[in-house]
């Protein structure tokens, strides 16, 4: 039988309540901010939305049928996943009809990549609204440019509505992108972490004519109102909406930059598969154990490694057991999330010199490498699986970029 509540456990219920509501900041994003001043980039225009699931407001409502009911949307742009989010990762996305509003929605992750000539007869402006997490291989980023590259060829206008990026404005981690290297997973020359929004990196790439052929497009940010730089997700207040179907919470947004490279060589090594996307590092021979006390011992800052064994639901290695390491991140604000993946590379091999990623999987080093942005790095881990000589250039272009991007801060 359940006990009732007495009075005095519903008074500190309450109050911890009230506690915990104080702590926490509301972020207006900038559909919210749009929304209060009546919609005023938009009045009098055609507009096209550029959109997924995550375009919404506090409130859990979406942008589409926000903007659908107060100016006139002709066009909706769907991304990886699509605007609804009824494609999964890698799917190829085609035209169709909004099934709510009747609207049409074109691709922009099939044929077509930028908005073509005839689709954009039908806007004067493009407003982009997508939930990012702060990671340059999540493809939305470079939608977003090809976005603004179309713009600018056919004289539109882009109105970005700013969203947090959950990893805050702070963090900025790994290399540039080399010559030979961009692709739709690196599309600009940008950290791997880069420490921006949206509408930052917007203004960014605008700024300093990273789009293609250095075209400018008229660009405007709708400003977020109570987001500050050392804010992550947790803090805004905010409800997150998945922003694809393996980044189920903000938390995971953390762990996708320490795990996710790995998985361009094998998805059930970090984690897809099973119930902790991202969030493992695990192989089929190496005792759980021993690699935990190597990763712990390697003292990485606000990290600590358990034993984990599972065996996978889906992907290759479904039904297979594994083992290896859970990150548990105690202070995700400043842990070094990139290098975790590179470091686990060179204990599991130290402690079995069999254990070898890459062995097998020559069809993959292409796409690996434009996700690291450079050959360099795999070239070299497979060599010796050294990554202490590499650290230096993996973080090597971080501080230089931090210092450029700062005149594209809209927030402190």
């Amino acid at each position: 039988m359940k006990r009732p509540l007495y009075p005095a456990t519903l008074i500190i219920l309450l109050l911890v309540s009230i506690a915990h509501q104080r702590t926490v900041a509301q972020v207006n994003t900038g559909i919210e901010v749009l929304s209060a001043r009546d919609f005023d980039l938009l009045q009098g225009k055609r507009v096209g939305l550029v959109t997924n699931p995550t375009g919404v407001d506090s409130q859990l409502r979406s942008t589409i049928d926000i903007l659908h009911a107060h100016v006139n949307l002709t066009a909706l742009f769907g991304p990886e996943h699509g605007v609804r989010g009824e494609f999964s990762a890698g799917d190829h996305v085609g035209d169709q009809v909004d099934p709510q509003t009747g609207i049409p929605v074109y691709s922009l992750y099939g044929k077509n990549r930028k908005p073509s000539k005839e689709v954009l007869e039908q806007v004067d402006v493009l407003v982009y609204d997508i939930q990012d997490i702060g990671t340059r291989s999540y493809t939305y980023i470079s939608t977003m440019g090809l976005v603004m590259e179309a713009a600018a060829a056919f004289d539109k206008e882009v109105v970005i509505l700013d969203r947090p990026n959950p990893l805050g404005g702070v963090r900025v981690e790994g290399p540039l992108v080399e010559d030979g290297y961009f692709s739709f997973v690196s599309q600009y020359s940008i950290p791997y972490v880069y420490g921006l929004t949206c509408g930052e990196l917007a203004r960014m790439l605008n700024g300093e004519g990273m789009l293609e052929g250095g075209v400018q497009c008229k660009l405007q940010v709708v400003a977020m109102e109570g987001w500050h730089r050392d804010m992550t997700f947790d803090a805004t207040g905010l409800p997150w909406v998945p922003t694809s179907p393996h980044i189920p919470d903000y938390r995971t947004a953390f762990f996708y930059p320490a795990t996710g490279i790995l998985g361009e060589l094998d998805p059930n090594m970090i984690g897809i598969g099973y119930t902790l996307p991202f969030q493992v590092l695990v192989t089929e021979d190496i005792d759980a154990v021993k690699l935990a006390e190597a990763m712990n011992a390697l003292d990485i800052y606000g990290v600590k490694f358990r034993p984990i064994y599972f065996k996978p639901y889906y992907m290759p290695r479904k039904g297979t057991a594994l083992q290896g390491v859970q990150l548990h991140l105690t202070d995700p604000v400043r842990a070094p999330l990139t290098t975790i993946q590179f470091w686990f590379l060179q204990e599991a091999h130290k402690l079995d010199p069999s254990f070898n990623p890459f062995e097998g999987k020559e069809s993959r080093y292409g796409m690996f490498d434009k996700v690291c942005g450079s050959d360099r790095l795999r070239s070299s881990l497979m060599e010796d699986f050294d990554f202490s000589k590499l650290e230096e250039f993996w973080m090597h272009d971080a501080e230089s970029f931090r210092m450029r991007s700062t005149k594209y801060h809209l927030y402190k």
